[in-house]
C-alpha cells in the first residue's frame, strides 16, 4: 500500500500573496521601463515597429516557442521515467506545462508544484522526485552555454561578458548532474556552517539519487532535445529582427536571446523579469539597432516566450491539480 501523502507536502509553493504580488510589482516596473523608452523615443516609432507584424507572423512566433516547450517536456518524461515513475507520457507533459504557471515565481521555485503532483498521483518521495527539478535547470543550462559559445564563436561582434556567463552557466551544469560532485559540495558546505544537518543529511540523498541519470544516452538526449527546443526561440528571435527590419546576423541574435534569458536568470527575479528585458535592450542597441526597435523587438519576444508560457501553464495548471487531486484520492484509498 502506498503511503499517505503528508499535509506538509501539500502546501502550496506560493505562500499567500506575497509571490504574486512581487512578481506584479517587478511586471509593472518592466513594463513602465519599457513603455519610459518608448515614450523617449517617440510612441509613433515604437507603435510603427510592432505594425510591422501581422497573425501569421505573431503565430509562427508563437510555434517556435511551442516547440521549445514540447521538446523539453519530453526531456522531462525521459527523465521521469529514470527516477522509477511509471509509463505515461501524457501525465508528465501536463505537469511539466502545466508548472509554466508557476515559472514567475523567484527562483522558479514555484515548478517544483511538479513534484507535489507526482507526489499525489503516485506517492514517490519528494527525495526521489526533487531531483527531476534540478536536472531540468542543470540541462537547460548545458544547452543554452552550448548554443552560446557556438553563437559566438559564428557571430562577427563579440558580446562583453558572454564567455564567461557561458562557462558558469556549464559549470553550474556539470556540478548539479554529477552525483558525487554534488555531494561533496554539499558535505562541504555542511561542514563549513555547521547547521541544519537534518536539511544537508535531505541534499546529500537527493543528490544520490542523481545517479539515475548517469546514463550517457540518457545525457546525450537531453542535451539533443534542450537544443533543439532553445535554438527554436533562438531562430524565433532572429526572425522577428529580420521582420523588424533589423540585419542581424542569425548567430549574433541568438547570442543576444540566450544571454539575456541567462543574466535574467542569474538576478533571481521571477521570469528573470526586469534583468533579461534591460539586457536584451542594451545588447540590440549596441549592435546598432534604433532604440524603438530595440523596444518592439524586446516587448515582442518576451511576450511570445515567457509570457506564452505562463499562458500555457495557466491553461493546464487547473487540470494538473484536479487530476492529481483525484489520483490522490485512489492512491489513499489502495
Amino acid at each position: 500500500m502506498m503511503s499517505r501523502i503528508s499535509p506538509s507536502t501539500e502546501a502550496s509553493p506560493i505562500r499567500g500573496w506575497r509571490d504574486p504580488l512581487l512578481m506584479a510589482g517587478l511586471l509593472a516596473l518592466v513594463v513602465a521601463g519599457l513603455a519610459g523608452l518608448a515614450a523617449a523615443t517617440g510612441w509613433d516609432e515604437t507603435r510603427a515597429q510592432l505594425l510591422r507584424l501581422g497573425p501569421w507572423q505573431l503565430a509562427a512566433l508563437l510555434g517556435l516557442s511551442l516547440v521549445n516547450y514540447l521538446m523539453r517536456g519530453l526531456r522531462w518524461h525521459v527523465f521521469a521515467r529514470r527516477v522509477g515513475l511509471p509509463p505515461g507520457f501524457l501525465r508528465d507533459m501536463r505537469h511539466y506545462l502545466g508548472g509554466f504557471l508557476m515559472s514567475v515565481t523567484p527562483g522558479r521555485v514555484g515548478e517544483l508544484v511538479r513534484v507535489r503532483w507526482i507526489r499525489r498521483e503516485t506517492g514517490m518521495t519528494l527525495e526521489r522526485t526533487a531531483p527531476l527539478f534540478l536536472m531540468d535547470r542543470a540541462a537547460d543550462l548545458v544547452a543554452m552555454a552550448l548554443i552560446l559559445g557556438a553563437a559566438l564563436a559564428l557571430s562577427t561582434s563579440g558580446i562583453a561578458g558572454a564567455v564567461p556567463l557561458a562557462a558558469l552557466a556549464l559549470g553550474t551544469a556539470v556540478v548539479a548532474t554529477h552525483s558525487r560532485l554534488l555531494s561533496a559540495v554539499i558535505t562541504r558546505t555542511y561542514r563549513v556552517l555547521g547547521r541544519w544537518p537534518r536539511l544537508f543529511g535531505r541534499l546529500r540523498g537527493m543528490a544520490r539519487t542523481l545517479a539515475h541519470f548517469s546514463h550517457s544516452g540518457v545525457l546525450a538526449a537531453a542535451v539533443a532535445l534542450g537544443l533543439i527546443g532553445w535554438l527554436a526561440e533562438g531562430y524565433a528571435f532572429y526572425l522577428l529582427l529580420v521582420w523588424l527590419g533589423a540585419d542581424t546576423p542569425a548567430a549574433t541574435a541568438m547570442a543576444i536571446f540566450v544571454f539575456a534569458t541567462l543574466a535574467g536568470g542569474l538576478t533571481g527575479a521571477p521570469g528573470g523579469l526586469g534583468g533579461a528585458e534591460a539586457a536584451m535592450v542594451a545588447l540590440l542597441t549596441l549592435e546598432g539597432l534604433p532604440l524603438e526597435t530595440s523596444i518592439a523587438a524586446t516587448a515582442v519576444i518576451r511576450v511570445t516566450t515567457l509570457w506564452f508560457a505562463v499562458g500555457i501553464g495557466a491553461a493546464v495548471f487547473p487540470v494538473a491539480e484536479r487530476l492529481s487531486k483525484r489520483k490522490r484520492h485512489a492512491v489513499e484509498n489502495r
